[in-house]
């Protein structure tokens, strides 16, 4: 238990800084009739997929294919199947965003795939995370001192102090073709403007102040 005068305080900090990984999903589609037609074009759309991914491999951190799906397509009136429907999603991870616009370009200009992001965001390990703490505590312990210093006393101790969490949210990208890609009769050109993220970090402190003077 402490003696003395004690005082409480909220402490925050707000970073907003440009993001370090940039997330997309690729989907391979296949439908037909026949189940094994449709497995068949399936594993070969995506086996085009990695084939595509492979030549990209300098510019890609990460990839994880996951979310397998195959169904049936039955009729409204009974259970009779007229189609068979399959897909497969393939994650990637970039650091590299010059490389990313024309990366998922190409990969959307395959048969039967479907690109969606990016999504932006930071590491996991980023120092901008350990920056905001800092600055969250460093403001507790000067709104501590400013409200001692408004009763006469001094911050004498520290007593607690909790990490009351904070945020770091992904953002998604927006997304334009450059003018005079296609009509150029190049290749198109996708502007990606990464959004930059925001990060919160709050704490409570408890501090110890000598004898106020009220008079």
């Amino acid at each position: 238990m402490v003696d003395g005068p004690v005082v409480t305080v909220r402490g925050e900090a707000y970073r907003e800084v440009a993001p370090e990984v940039a997330r997309f999903a690729v989907t391979a589609l296949a439908r037909d009739r026949d189940r094994e037609a449709t497995l068949t074009r399936l594993a070969e759309r995506a086996a085009a997929v990695r084939v595509l991914l492979d030549s990209a491999e300098p510019a890609i951190d990460r990839r994880e294919t996951g979310d397998l799906r195959v169904r049936p397509e039955t009729r409204r009136s009974g259970e009779r199947v007229v189609a068979w429907h399959g897909s497969v999603v393939t994650t990637v991870t970039v650091t590299d965003f010059t490389a990313l616009g024309e990366l998922m370009l190409r990969l959307a200009d395959q048969d039967q795939v479907e690109v969606a992001g990016p999504w932006w965001s930071l590491r996991p390990d980023s120092p901008t995370y350990r920056e905001a703490r800092h600055a969250a505590i460093a403001d507790a312990l000067q709104r501590a001192r400013e409200y001692a210093e408004a009763l006469g006393a001094q911050v004498t101790d520290l007593i607690e102090l909790a990490d009351e969490g904070g945020t770091g949210q992904p953002m998604m990208a927006r997304m334009a073709f450059e003018a005079g890609g296609v009509a150029g009769g190049g290749p198109p050109e996708l502007e990606l403007d990464p959004q930059p993220q925001g990060v919160h970090a709050a704490v409570r402190a408890r501090f110890a102040i000598s004898q106020p003077v009220l008079s």
